[in-house]
Parts: structure tokens; C-alpha cells; sequence
């Protein structure tokens, strides 16, 4: 997988080195180009912290720390900086299934997006707000709990639970604006999203260590 993904990131570095007007392209993006001593960089918000990506060179790193960064979270920084196509949010909410490709992707959706959820706080819902702050997330209206996080500063994802009782199973759902696939491919969806989910449980885990 980490040769897949090294191989990615190459791509996806070139794609957007490739980019003409790389100025543009973060105004639709969200992000912010800045020169500093004739160093080019971008600045782009990514789950509640700052990462740097130098420009021509294309690096990617945590500002204000030394702290390597994954390169699935890599990858999908400069995809989403690539593809960003500067879409206006249209206030519509769609499921996984309706994205493109979604259906033939939600079997592995489940088990790496929703089953984690479901898992740690299925019977709690309410724990689920608190670990989303840390993301950078807040409450929504929806389910017995929800909460929405900006991924990207144009990609909300909002996670609804729930519990369930004797006769139904606790159930979750993860749904996005109808405007995500202008900012992101199916598959890097599903990245965005497993990526969540493993971060929301380690936040429960070490409240439940520290507690």
C-alpha cells in the first residue's frame, strides 16, 4: 500500500505543479498563497491544523511543528488543492451511495467509515461531540447525536448517529454537501473519511486513558 500511495503523491505533486494560475486555484480552494523571502507556499487548513506545501518543489508539512505527516494526508491535501473547482456550496445533502461510484465503493465505506463509529460510540452517541471538537467539529441536528467537521475548508462532513434500543441496532450515516465531488474523487472520500473516524476513536480512547 505505502509504495501505492508513494507513487500518488509523486502524481499528485506533478498535478499540481502542473496548475498555470496557482493563485487562482487556492482562492477555489480556500487556501492561502503566500511569498515569503521568494519562497512560494500554500497554506491550507486540513481537520484543525495548518499544513504548509512549498511551492515549486511540493512539500508537504505541519506548521509550527516537526510532526512527519501521513502521506494519505499527503496525498489528499494535493488533491484537494488540484481538483478544487471553487463551487459554491449548495446546501444539499447527499450520502456516500449518491457520489459517483459510491454505491460499488460503500461495502468498503462501511467497514472502514461507519463500523468504527458504530463500534465506539454507537451505545454513547454523545461522545461523539466531544471527540469531534477536537477536529474542529460541532454539534448538528440531527439523530440522537451529530456533528459537523470541515475537513477542508470546503469539504464539511457531517457524522449522524442512532443508539438504537432492544428491537434496532445502533446506525450511522456520513453525509456531505452535494458540491464534495468538486473537491474530491469518490476514493479520496473514502480515504477522507476512514482518516476521521480512526481520529474521533483515538480521541475517545485517550479521554477514556486520561480519564
Amino acid at each position: 500500500m505505502s509504495i501505492g500511495y508513494e507513487l500518488a503523491y509523486k502524481l499528485a505533486g506533478e498535478q499540481l505543479a502542473g496548475v498555470v494560475d496557482i493563485e487562482q486555484q487556492c482562492l477555489k480552494s480556500g487556501a492561502r498563497y503566500l511569498e515569503i523571502d521568494s519562497q512560494k507556499a500554500i497554506v491550507v487548513e486540513y481537520l484543525n491544523q495548518s499544513y504548509l506545501v512549498s511551492l515549486p518543489d511540493i512539500r508537504v508539512s505541519l506548521m509550527n511543528s516537526e510532526q512527519p505527516v501521513p502521506i494519505r494526508d499527503k496525498v489528499l491535501i494535493l488533491h484537494y488543492l488540484t481538483l478544487a473547482k471553487g463551487t459554491p456550496a449548495t446546501n444539499k445533502l447527499i450520502t456516500f451511495k449518491e457520489l459517483p461510484g459510491g454505491a460499488s465503493y460503500f461495502p468498503a465505506f462501511y467497514q472502514r467509515s461507519i463500523k468504527p463509529l458504530l463500534d465506539y460510540f454507537g451505545k454513547e452517541p454523545r461522545l461523539l461531540v466531544s471527540a469531534a471538537e477536537k477536529l474542529g467539529g460541532h454539534r448538528a441536528d440531527y439523530g440522537d447525536a451529530s456533528v459537523t467537521i470541515n475537513a477542508f475548508s470546503r469539504v464539511p462532513v457531517t457524522i449522524v448517529l442512532w443508539q438504537g434500543d432492544e428491537e434496532f441496532a445502533p446506525q450511522c450515516s456520513l453525509i456531505f454537501d452535494a458540491s464534495v465531488s468538486d473537491y474530491l474523487s469518490t476514493e479520496d472520500i473514502n480515504v477522507l473519511c476512514e482518516t476521521i473516524a480512526w481520529r474521533l476513536v483515538n480521541f475517545l480512547k485517550g479521554s477514556k486513558v486520561s480519564g
